[in-house]
């Protein structure tokens, strides 16, 4: 059985999810805040929990809870996940209130990016955003994602609902790739 990784950044660990990251998982899914990816009632985020956690075991990818490194405060997750309505494998993020406006996201979501190129091998990565949810387009972009109209999306879901942001391989961010240009 796999499980996830530990990768560590400049302020973060990336580490398999435990028990304990639940209750913060399940109360940014009640939250207003998960509006976009969906709210979901404390039994259905149980059921979704565990299927980001199992992705690991059954695919070789899936989520990480992500925490600060020097206190250990859980932040929130960041996910590699494809599952079976999603036409491609997905980089998702989500963090709790005070995983919020340090730049967190954009740490864990660029280490687990670099992980799907660089480790697993991926030739393309994508994010599914609602189009009302500019924080997570701004952080796409500010990752290198450029939109792409012609992705396929979700099964059931239409661009009113969903878009998708398309993530260059690191590689091509190096040497006056798409970063220079940010």
């Amino acid at each position: 059985m796999r499980q996830a990784p530990t990768i560590t950044t400049a302020r973060l660990t990336l580490r398999p999810h435990v028990a304990r990251d639940f209750d913060a998982y399940a109360d940014i899914f009640a939250s207003d805040r998960a509006g976009y990816m969906g709210q979901l009632k404390r039994r259905q985020a149980w059921f979704s929990f565990c299927s980001d956690v199992a992705q690991w075991s059954l695919f070789g990818y899936g989520a990480w809870g992500v925490e600060r490194t020097d206190d250990g405060v859980f932040l929130g997750q960041v996910a590699l996940l494809k599952p079976d309505h999603f036409p491609e494998l997905e980089l998702g993020w989500m963090m709790t209130p005070d995983g919020e406006g340090h730049g967190y996201a954009f740490e864990a979501a660029q280490a687990a990016r670099d992980f799907a190129y660089v480790e697993l091998g991926q030739e393309t990565l994508v994010s599914y955003i609602s189009p009302a949810n500019t924080r997570s387009i701004a952080l796409a972009m500010r990752l290198g994602a450029a939109h792409d109209e012609s992705a396929a999306l979700p099964d059931g879901e239409s661009p009113a609902e969903t878009i998708v942001y398309r993530h260059p391989d690191p590689a091509a961010l190096q040497d006056g790739g798409m970063e220079a240009y940010a």
